[in-house]
């Protein structure tokens, strides 16, 4: 009975602004609450014209504040951006108005380039080298409060958060296992790696006080319609925005292109089959046969989706056509 959640990036369509992005967000956020969904991550993206939540724990404060009920966290924070207290203590201050809901998905990249990375920082005297530590340090702020302990995270000690590493590569897959934190794959855009990650996460996993043995979330692209073909016209929104990313050209959310495919250069298609192996796209029995081998393949213990979709009611079709899936797959291994 694997849980599904959802992964949302706030996206900017053209022709919007941000502040409609968010609104959007929290809408979709309550649609989840309501099909069943367990977990809604927001993701640190820095830079970026087409994503709103950058600002992460002050858009996990909006959504957790118009929801009642569903897990609400960051997939992720990516922490060499901050000092680990100032997390701790946005963490913190999120469980204490939100008790027993948040999550927090910690990432070791800059979700961003380089520039942008070095004014965020100031400088780059901290850095990914010191990931490991950065994460020990934050999980000691979370720790009860010890006597004498000269710095404190207010709020932050003694908070009921999970905490997960998240990774598109082996590093973070050997660190999760080694620390004993449940771990999340970013096969959404980043598949090459997956099922050996998967192998050693679970070949390193050491129980940790938070957790006692593996448990590892996937990630997939979840673009569902009606039709097989109405999906695929939706689907090239998302095509569009990674082939603007990785040529150079961030920008907005562009409308669906039909026949978007076949105007692909091969440099084009070649950049679209590497992000996109772990996408299931489609009428429902088409997205129920793909999800149906992926967590067959991958044995994970949670799936999360994400769905850059341009209109914003297919959207919220696309989630329930998603959660009618889930809701087959569960009756099936009953």
């Amino acid at each position: 009975m694997v849980p599904f959640s959802v992964l949302d990036l706030a996206p900017i369509a053209q022709g919007t602004d941000a502040g409609t992005a968010l609104r959007s967000t929290l809408e979709l956020a309550r649609h989840a609450e309501k099909l069943g969904f367990h977990r809604f991550w927001l993701a640190e993206h820095h830079n970026m014209p087409g994503i709103a939540s950058a600002a992460t724990a002050v858009v996990i404060a909006h959504v957790a504040g118009g929801t009642s009920k569903i897990r609400v966290g960051a997939g992720g924070i990516m922490l060499p951006n901050h000092a680990p207290l100032v997390i701790a203590e946005q963490f913190g201050t999120l469980d204490a108005l939100f008790p027993g809901r948040i999550d927090l998905g910690l990432g070791r990249a800059p979700g961003t380039d380089m520039r942008t990375t070095r004014a965020l920082r100031r400088n780059l005297a901290g850095d990914v080298d010191n990931f490991p530590e950065d994460v020990g340090e934050l999980l000691g702020y979370f720790r009860p409060v010890a006597p004498g302990q000269a710095v404190q995270a207010v709020p932050g000690a003694g908070a009921d958060i999970e905490v997960w590493l998240l990774g598109s590569s082996l590093y973070g897959a050997q660190l999760a296992g080694m620390l004993g934190l449940p771990y999340a794959f970013a096969s959404h855009f980043a598949p090459a790696a997956l099922m050996r990650a998967i192998e050693v996460y679970r070949h390193h996993f050491r129980p940790s006080e938070r957790l006692d043995r593996p448990h590892l979330m996937v990630a997939a692209n979840v673009i569902a319609a009606d039709t097989d073909a109405e999906a695929r016209r939706l689907l090239s929104s998302l095509q569009q925005m990674f082939v603007s990313l990785r040529t150079g050209r961030p920008g907005l959310l562009p409308p669906p292109i039909e026949g978007y495919d076949a105007r692909l250069a091969p440099h084009e298609r070649a950049i679209l089959d590497e992000v996109l192996s772990c996408s299931f796209i489609g009428a429902p029995d088409t997205v129920h046969a793909g999800l149906q081998g992926f967590l067959a393949r991958t044995g994970a213990d949670e799936l999360i989706i994400t769905a850059q979709i341009f209109d914003p009611a297919a959207r919220l079709r696309s989630y329930e056509i998603a959660a009618d899936v889930r809701d087959r797959l569960h009756h099936a291994a009953r």
